[in-house]
């Protein structure tokens, strides 16, 4: 069944969208790179433990790396080549940490090893064990092990499957491709999400910028699958999962909670596809489609690359119109300015915007705080942006969690988007988070 729905989340902003340069082109295979450059933390939890050596010949999708403990997964190889070294690696958050430097065999014809299959008769339990051996995390963005999103605590239950194929960051359309180009593995991929979580129903959450994906997923809906499709107003960040259950449930996830609270679990949409994909070949997670795009790529578009392609490959592969000024992997509002361009895809990244010099206005100067209650007014959580800016440059960090509930920030930028002091206050709370969870880890 399809709904449209006017209900959906308080507050928010709307933002330029842009998604109109790619959302029409279709997903295509990016060129293998000579090199691939692999860190082995590409996950929330524990990183990957390898287990090849500098010298090694591997066949694409082997393992490279397995899970070290409940909270990791394996890394699979996404070339066939040659280990040229193992050494650490830069990643976008500045620091160096172990990784694999993969040589391309030339000559090979990149074709994927088969595995142990994961049908759909197997238990959950076998099931959250193919997705773990899959080494598949959420693609959204977040790389979070998926089989202990789907892991269900003791004493709760899943009502509800909500799939998330809102996809609100401006400028990306790899789930809008992808729920056009990959219906299959998407609806084989539900069956699989519907019996590890017990779920009784499944919701296909689609923003209204994108019926024509709605309509096109429409058509595979079968009498014995309990999924709707339901249609939300484009707003921002409705893809975030806390608003997305607000939008199609009604319900609120408490302060500190999580989905399962309210008896849900919210899976992006692309993770689900790779899950229908992988699980019946028991194969591991190689490759991913990201959106290239920006006013500063030429050759703009949905590609499927290899993870471990060099972010200066890729650069060069699409062409950039010169100078430069910023690269983001993700999209502007959620997304990361990268500092080196010799860092690598990663299972997490699901954009690339580049942007000139002509679209990014430098080193805007930061005024006091007025007090105009726009980023109260914006903030989807219903928080004091403001205060907790205020304290934040106090450096009073345990009050701003303790009393402003700071650790329910997910950093959606909106209060940063509409500030008229441009006060980068999203970067504020990303820091006072840290220093708050440092602390605790400490104590």
């Amino acid at each position: 069944m399809l709904a449209l729905q006017r209900h959906t989340f308080k507050h928010g902003v709307h933002p330029p969208e842009n998604k109109e340069q790619t959302n029409k082109l279709p997903i295509r295979q990016f060129a293998f790179s000579p090199l691939l450059i692999i860190p082995v933390i590409q996950n929330i939890g524990n990183p990957s433990k390898l287990i090849v050596r500098e010298g090694q010949e591997v066949v694409r999708g082997q393992l490279l790396a397995e899970a070290d403990g409940y909270l990791s997964v394996p890394l699979h190889a996404p070339e066939t080549g040659r280990i040229r070294k193992i050494a650490n690696v830069p990643t976008i958050s500045g620091k160096m940490v172990p990784g694999i430097y993969l040589e391309a065999a030339p000559s090979s014809t990149q074709e994927v090893m088969e595995g142990e299959p994961v049908g759909l008769d197997a238990t959950p339990a076998e099931i959250l064990v193919g997705i773990q051996n899959a080494g598949i995390v959420g693609l959204g963005g977040a790389a979070f092990p998926t089989h202990a999103k789907l892991k269900i605590p003791e004493g709760k239950h899943c009502d509800t499957l909500i799939i998330n194929g809102i996809e609100c960051e401006p400028y990306l359309t790899t789930d809008h491709r992808v729920m056009l180009e990959q219906p299959d593995d998407i609806f084989l991929g539900i069956r699989y999400l519907l019996k590890a979580t017990g779920a009784k129903r499944a919701i296909i959450g689609i923003e209204a910028n994108k019926k024509d994906a709605a309509e096109f997923l429409s058509n595979y809906l079968t009498p014995d699958l309990p999924i709707t499709i339901d249609v939300v107003p484009v707003k921002y960040p409705q893809g975030a999962e806390k608003m997305l259950i607000t939008s199609l449930l009604g319900k609120e996830v408490p302060s500190g909670g999580l989905p399962i609270d309210v008896h849900a679990v919210v899976v992006n949409v692309a993770t689900t596809a790779e899950i229908g994909r992988l699980l019946p070949h028991g194969r591991g997670i190689q490759e991913r489609v990201i959106t290239i795009t920006g006013p500063g790529v030429k050759k703009k578009g949905n590609y499927l690359i290899p993870i471990g392609t060099p972010l200066r490959y890729v650069l060069e592969q699409v062409g950039v119109e010169e100078p430069i000024s910023e690269v983001y992997m993700g999209g502007p509002m959620m997304g990361v300015a990268v500092s080196n361009l010799d860092i690598s895809i990663v299972k997490g990244t699901s954009g690339i915007v580049v942007f000139t010099n002509k679209e990014v206005t430098q080193s805007e100067k930061i005024y006091p705080c007025i007090k105009c209650g726009a980023c109260v007014d914006a903030c989807p959580l219903s928080l004091n942006p403001s205060k907790l800016g205020i304290l934040a440059k106090f450096e009073a960090y345990e009050k701003m969690a303790a009393e402003y509930n700071l650790m329910d920030c997910f950093e959606c930028g909106s209060c940063s988007y509409v500030c008229p002091s441009h006060i980068p206050l999203v970067q504020y709370f990303r820091l006072s988070k840290s220093i708050v969870r440092k602390r605790k880890a400490s104590a």
